[in-house]
């Protein structure tokens, strides 16, 4: 079973790109959304028990949530780019809910990732891969009733629904499933309780608020679903090691 990374829930608006020689890793998933760039070699890339076989100058783009794995076939150098739906708000306000049909593109040149020195440059080329995207497949709702599908549902109704009241047994109700199965499901697929990843997603969206709003402090409790300034408080400082009115400080 897959195993759920942090990418996308501790912070907003990142963009980190590493490169990787015959390089493996085991099926995860994560908020983030992941580029897989091939440099040289051959790859062997699984999304959402899709099977691609990857060469020179293709790229796989994996949307949040999907579950991945890839493997060197022989030799392999490969770029990674992950980075914050945030990033491309507009594609992934758009896209919400969907996911690609086909993950897979070809690209006619190399990028030089290392010229992705500014904010700009990174949401240019981001969006110039998010056309290229759209260009060349189409979106399946997330709509079928496998575990990962369900999965994604529940995150998606977190994005969607964290400022308001939402409890896994209020999700339940909406996807007409038993509160139980859901819990387990969620811990099985994930290795974190629901309310551990509600907290850790509502933490998040705080950090963005007091890093680019003039809202306070208890305005941002609230508009994070939280109506207990003590619990955001204590929750906050669990998740950053800061209070809200240090990490703002410090931002």
């Amino acid at each position: 079973m897959g195993f759920f990374e942090h990418h996308g829930v501790e912070e907003k608006e990142f963009f980190r790109s590493s490169n990787l020689v015959n390089f493996t890793f085991p099926l995860h998933f994560h908020r983030a959304y992941e580029l897989i760039i091939i440099n040289e070699g051959e790859l062997l890339v699984s999304i959402d028990q899709k099977e691609y076989v990857m060469n020179k100058n293709d790229i796989a783009f994996i949307f949040n949530n999907q579950m991945h794995e890839f493997k060197t076939m022989d030799h392999s150098n490969i770029s990674i780019v992950i980075f914050s739906p945030e990033l491309i708000g507009d594609f992934f306000m758009k896209y919400k809910g969907y996911i690609p049909e086909n993950n897979v593109i070809h690209l006619r040149k190399a990028f030089d990732l290392d010229n992705l020195d500014s904010i700009y440059r990174q949401k240019s080329f981001l969006y110039d891969i998010c056309g290229k995207l759209v260009d060349n497949t189409e979106f399946l709702p997330v709509e079928h009733s496998t575990k990962t599908e369900i999965l994604h549902k529940i995150l998606l109704y977190v994005d969607r629904n964290y400022n308001e009241d939402c409890t896994l047994k209020v999700i339940a109700k909406q996807l007409q499933y038993d509160y139980t199965y859901l819990s387990k499901l969620f811990v099985q697929m994930t290795n974190i309780s629901f309310t551990e990843y509600l907290n850790q997603y509502r933490t998040s969206q705080a950090c963005y608020l007091l890093k680019n709003s003039y809202q306070s402090i208890s305005e941002i409790a609230m508009n994070c679903g939280y109506n207990n300034l003590r619990s955001f408080n204590r929750n906050f400082k669990k998740f950053t090691s800061h209070s809200p009115k240090k990490f703002r400080e410090l931002a």
